[in-house]
């Protein structure tokens, strides 16, 4: 009997977040069961297979050949059968059915309101939004596992359609009381000796602040990883050093004077949000009213989003 004739869809589906983890708690949380049940399903999977599917390499887990190949047609299979229950949704229900979306870490800041004033006039539709950062979406659109990606670029290399629907403002901020907070032009080479808080490699924002460093030939001295936009905010308020962030994260800093934008000559520097998704996809009727509604809302959106605490 084939493997895929043994294999239940329960078991498919906790060895694709196992293998996409590597770590049986973290894939035990996503998809809510306990760690155990997890271990037991791998077991009874494994002895279908007729081969170990993980190996230990001193404290990490990796698959072993026999797994890598699993783990890709497993991926396969339950594509399908997701965009089936869309399909099947579809017809039933145009309004209803299940619209996924990934948006990049900077980005949660405004899509959940962009979502909510979406959903007013389709109240039946369940959503499914997660956060991650640049090259985490990234996978996401290459597995073509979501409707639609609202990210800062669109990625190189991979053959996506791509919508612009609002200008996105970088610029560098400080914490009230900074030496050049009240200044009303500084030239970017007056920073060089001041400590950068930066995002985390892979990140958007961080990608976007070395361009933009790159074509003005600006090294600053020291630059130190904070990772989340909400503790560089917290780092720079006190005072720890300067922020490159997008001006759509500070709306309520700037609001209560607890962040400043400093007066950089040049910036600050605009690039664009996007709706992106995978050419081939055959966009769901919600997917598509979605990316219709973010280029004819979701600039005036963002806007108020940024004039509202």
């Amino acid at each position: 009997m084939a493997i895929f004739d043994r294999a239940t869809l329960r078991q498919l589906r906790i060895f694709d977040a196992a293998a996409r983890h590597l770590h049986f708690a973290r894939a035990a949380a996503e998809i809510h069961v306990t760690q155990p049940a997890i271990s037991i399903q791998l077991r009874q999977l494994e002895h279908i297979v007729g081969a170990p599917l993980f190996e230990q390499m001193g404290r990490r887990k990796h698959l072993t050949r026999t797994g890598t190949e699993l783990a890709r047609h497993a991926r396969i299979v339950l594509v399908q059968l997701r965009q089936a229950d869309e399909a099947l949704r579809k017809l039933n229900s145009p309004a209803a059915g299940l619209l996924e979306i990934v948006s990049t870490t900077t980005a949660e800041y405004f899509v959940p309101r962009l979502l909510a004033e979406f959903r007013k006039s389709r109240p039946g539709l369940s959503v499914r939004l997660t956060v991650k950062n640049r090259d985490a979406v990234i996978r996401d659109l290459a597995d073509n596992t979501v409707d639609l990606a609202v990210m800062g670029r669109a990625p190189a290399g991979l053959d996506t359609t791509a919508v612009a629907f609002a200008t996105h403002p970088l610029a560098i901020v400080a914490a009230p009381d900074h030496r050049l907070a009240r200044r009303r032009r500084v030239r970017l080479e007056e920073l060089a000796e001041e400590p950068f808080l930066v995002r985390e490699y892979g990140s958007g924002t961080r990608d976007a602040m070395e361009r933009a460093f790159a074509v003005r030939h600006f090294q600053p001295t020291e630059m130190i990883e904070i990772g989340p936009n909400e503790a560089i905010k917290q780092a720079v308020m006190s005072g720890m050093g300067l922020g490159f962030v997008s001006l759509h994260t500070i709306g309520a800093e700037l609001a209560t004077s607890r962040l400043v934008v400093l007066a950089v000559a040049g910036m600050p520097v605009m690039r664009q949000w996007y709706a992106i998704h995978r050419k081939t996809k055959q966009l769901s009727l919600a997917a598509a009213d979605f990316k219709k509604f973010l280029v004819a809302q979701g600039a005036t959106q963002l806007h108020d989003s940024m004039m509202r605490p």
